[in-house]
Protein backbone atom coordinates (compact mmCIF):
# COMPACT_ATOMS: atom_id res chain seq x y z
CA UNK A 1 0.00 0.00 0.00
CA UNK A 2 1.31 3.44 -0.92
CA UNK A 3 1.96 5.67 2.07
CA UNK A 4 0.21 9.07 2.23
CA UNK A 5 2.44 11.94 1.12
CA UNK A 6 2.33 13.47 4.60
CA UNK A 7 3.60 10.22 6.15
CA UNK A 8 6.41 9.96 3.61
CA UNK A 9 7.33 13.60 4.24
CA UNK A 10 7.47 12.95 7.99
CA UNK A 11 10.02 10.19 7.41
CA UNK A 12 12.09 12.47 5.16
CA UNK A 13 11.96 15.31 7.68
CA UNK A 14 13.02 13.05 10.52
CA UNK A 15 16.01 11.83 8.52
CA UNK A 16 16.81 15.45 7.70
CA UNK A 17 16.70 16.40 11.37
CA UNK A 18 19.06 13.54 12.22
CA UNK A 19 21.47 14.58 9.47
CA UNK A 20 21.43 18.25 10.50
CA UNK A 21 21.94 17.24 14.13
CA UNK A 22 25.26 15.75 13.07
CA UNK A 23 26.19 18.87 11.10
CA UNK A 24 25.39 21.20 13.98
CA UNK A 25 26.72 19.01 16.76
CA UNK A 26 27.77 21.15 19.72
CA UNK A 27 25.80 24.14 18.46
CA UNK A 28 22.16 23.15 18.83
CA UNK A 29 20.33 20.33 20.54
CA UNK A 30 18.63 17.62 18.44
CA UNK A 31 15.30 18.91 19.77
CA UNK A 32 15.97 22.44 18.50
CA UNK A 33 17.00 21.13 15.10
CA UNK A 34 13.93 18.90 14.84
CA UNK A 35 11.72 21.86 15.75
CA UNK A 36 13.33 24.01 13.04
CA UNK A 37 12.88 21.30 10.42
CA UNK A 38 9.21 20.61 11.12
CA UNK A 39 8.41 24.28 11.68
CA UNK A 40 10.00 25.14 8.32
CA UNK A 41 7.90 22.46 6.64
CA UNK A 42 4.68 23.70 8.26
CA UNK A 43 5.44 27.31 7.34
CA UNK A 44 6.17 26.56 3.67
CA UNK A 45 3.17 24.22 3.39
CA UNK A 46 0.81 27.12 4.07
CA UNK A 47 1.52 28.68 0.67
CA UNK A 48 2.79 25.73 -1.38
CA UNK A 49 0.75 25.02 -4.52
CA UNK A 50 2.73 21.90 -5.37
CA UNK A 51 3.73 19.60 -2.53
CA UNK A 52 5.86 17.16 -4.54
CA UNK A 53 9.19 18.61 -3.39
CA UNK A 54 7.97 20.30 -0.23
CA UNK A 55 10.02 18.14 2.14
CA UNK A 56 13.27 18.79 0.27
CA UNK A 57 12.50 22.52 0.05
CA UNK A 58 11.79 22.61 3.78
CA UNK A 59 15.09 20.80 4.36
CA UNK A 60 16.97 23.54 2.50
CA UNK A 61 15.07 26.27 4.33
CA UNK A 62 15.69 24.73 7.76
CA UNK A 63 19.40 24.33 7.03
CA UNK A 64 19.64 27.95 5.90
CA UNK A 65 17.86 29.14 9.05
CA UNK A 66 20.07 27.04 11.32
CA UNK A 67 23.18 28.41 9.66
CA UNK A 68 21.83 31.95 10.11
CA UNK A 69 21.09 31.25 13.78
CA UNK A 70 24.60 29.85 14.30
CA UNK A 71 26.07 32.98 12.72
CA UNK A 72 23.85 35.28 14.78
CA UNK A 73 24.86 33.54 18.01
CA UNK A 74 28.56 33.52 17.15
CA UNK A 75 28.76 29.73 16.98
CA UNK A 76 30.29 29.87 13.52
CA UNK A 77 32.19 32.62 11.73
CA UNK A 78 31.67 33.86 8.21
CA UNK A 79 34.59 35.25 6.19
CA UNK A 80 32.16 37.26 4.02
CA UNK A 81 29.39 39.82 4.66
CA UNK A 82 25.81 38.57 5.06
CA UNK A 83 23.20 40.37 2.94
CA UNK A 84 19.43 40.04 3.25
CA UNK A 85 16.86 41.39 0.78
CA UNK A 86 13.27 41.70 1.98
CA UNK A 87 10.09 42.54 0.08
CA UNK A 88 6.44 41.74 0.72
CA UNK A 89 5.90 38.48 -1.15
CA UNK A 90 9.47 37.35 -1.96
CA UNK A 91 8.41 36.55 -5.51
CA UNK A 92 9.89 39.55 -7.31
CA UNK A 93 12.07 42.39 -6.08
CA UNK A 94 13.97 40.59 -3.31
CA UNK A 95 14.46 37.50 -5.49
CA UNK A 96 15.83 39.66 -8.31
CA UNK A 97 18.21 41.51 -5.98
CA UNK A 98 19.48 38.35 -4.31
CA UNK A 99 20.06 36.64 -7.65
CA UNK A 100 21.88 39.62 -9.15
CA UNK A 101 24.11 40.15 -6.11
CA UNK A 102 25.01 36.47 -6.06
CA UNK A 103 25.73 36.66 -9.79
CA UNK A 104 28.03 39.68 -9.49
CA UNK A 105 29.69 38.90 -6.16
CA UNK A 106 30.10 35.15 -6.31
CA UNK A 107 31.68 33.97 -3.07
CA UNK A 108 32.39 37.52 -1.84
CA UNK A 109 29.05 37.68 -0.01
CA UNK A 110 26.41 35.33 1.37
CA UNK A 111 22.96 36.37 0.18
CA UNK A 112 19.45 35.61 1.41
CA UNK A 113 15.99 36.87 0.55
CA UNK A 114 12.67 36.74 2.37
CA UNK A 115 9.14 38.12 2.35
CA UNK A 116 6.98 39.59 5.07
CA UNK A 117 3.97 37.86 3.47
CA UNK A 118 5.48 35.24 1.13
CA UNK A 119 3.44 33.75 -1.69
CA UNK A 120 3.69 30.36 -3.35
CA UNK A 121 6.17 30.77 -6.21
CA UNK A 122 8.56 33.22 -7.85
CA UNK A 123 6.80 35.33 -10.47
CA UNK A 124 7.18 33.68 -13.91
CA UNK A 125 8.15 36.93 -15.63
CA UNK A 126 10.90 37.47 -13.06
CA UNK A 127 12.22 34.00 -13.82
CA UNK A 128 12.06 34.78 -17.56
CA UNK A 129 13.74 38.18 -17.30
CA UNK A 130 16.63 36.79 -15.27
CA UNK A 131 16.96 33.77 -17.58
CA UNK A 132 17.64 36.30 -20.35
CA UNK A 133 20.71 37.27 -18.30
CA UNK A 134 21.67 33.60 -17.87
CA UNK A 135 20.63 33.62 -14.22
CA UNK A 136 18.67 30.52 -13.26
CA UNK A 137 15.86 30.92 -10.72
CA UNK A 138 14.33 27.48 -11.29
CA UNK A 139 15.29 26.35 -7.78
CA UNK A 140 14.30 29.59 -6.04
CA UNK A 141 11.27 29.65 -3.74
CA UNK A 142 9.58 32.29 -1.56
CA UNK A 143 10.69 32.24 2.08
CA UNK A 144 9.11 33.87 5.11
CA UNK A 145 11.01 36.55 6.98
CA UNK A 146 12.38 35.03 10.19
CA UNK A 147 14.20 36.62 13.08
CA UNK A 148 17.27 34.41 12.67
CA UNK A 149 18.09 35.60 9.15
CA UNK A 150 17.78 39.24 10.17
CA UNK A 151 20.05 38.74 13.17
CA UNK A 152 22.66 37.02 10.98
CA UNK A 153 22.77 39.84 8.42
CA UNK A 154 25.28 42.65 8.10
CA UNK A 155 23.19 44.44 5.45
CA UNK A 156 19.37 44.42 5.37
CA UNK A 157 17.76 45.92 2.27
CA UNK A 158 14.01 46.38 2.40
CA UNK A 159 12.04 46.82 -0.79
CA UNK A 160 8.49 47.95 -0.21
CA UNK A 161 7.74 45.93 2.94
CA UNK A 162 7.35 48.90 5.28
CA UNK A 163 8.16 48.30 8.94
CA UNK A 164 7.85 44.51 8.79
CA UNK A 165 11.58 43.94 9.27
CA UNK A 166 12.85 43.99 12.87
CA UNK A 167 15.65 46.43 13.61
CA UNK A 168 18.79 45.35 15.44
CA UNK A 169 21.79 47.49 16.34
CA UNK A 170 24.93 47.03 14.30
CA UNK A 171 23.14 46.25 11.03
CA UNK A 172 23.24 48.45 7.96
CA UNK A 173 19.67 49.09 6.82
CA UNK A 174 18.76 50.41 3.39
CA UNK A 175 15.34 50.93 1.84
CA UNK A 176 14.95 50.81 -1.94
CA UNK A 177 11.80 52.23 -3.52
CA UNK A 178 11.23 49.92 -6.46
CA UNK A 179 8.10 49.15 -8.51
CA UNK A 180 6.46 45.78 -7.92
CA UNK A 181 7.13 43.46 -10.90
CA UNK A 182 3.93 41.54 -10.14
CA UNK A 183 1.92 44.31 -11.82
CA UNK A 184 4.19 44.72 -14.84
CA UNK A 185 4.49 43.10 -18.26
CA UNK A 186 7.79 41.58 -19.39
CA UNK A 187 9.22 44.91 -20.57
CA UNK A 188 8.31 46.44 -17.23
CA UNK A 189 9.98 43.60 -15.37
CA UNK A 190 13.10 44.02 -17.50
CA UNK A 191 13.22 47.70 -16.52
CA UNK A 192 12.89 46.77 -12.84
CA UNK A 193 15.69 44.22 -13.20
CA UNK A 194 17.89 46.92 -14.75
CA UNK A 195 17.07 49.33 -11.91
CA UNK A 196 17.85 46.71 -9.25
CA UNK A 197 21.03 45.68 -11.07
CA UNK A 198 22.34 49.26 -10.89
CA UNK A 199 21.57 49.44 -7.17
CA UNK A 200 23.07 46.02 -6.49
CA UNK A 201 26.34 46.93 -8.19
CA UNK A 202 26.56 50.14 -6.13
CA UNK A 203 25.87 48.09 -3.00
CA UNK A 204 28.64 45.66 -3.93
CA UNK A 205 31.05 48.55 -4.38
CA UNK A 206 30.06 49.81 -0.93
CA UNK A 207 30.57 46.36 0.60
CA UNK A 208 34.00 46.04 -1.01
CA UNK A 209 35.20 49.45 0.24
Amino acid sequence: MTQPAETMDTHVLQRTADHLAERYTGMFSPETIERYVFESYTTLSRTAKVRTHLASTATHFADSRLRALALAEGKIDSPVPQVLFVCVHNIGRSQIAAALLSHHAGNEVEVRSAGSLPQSEVHPLVVEALAERRIDLSEAYPKPLTDDVVRASDYVITMGCGDACPVYPGKRYLDWEIHDPAIEDLDGVRAIVEDIDTRVQKLLTRIRD
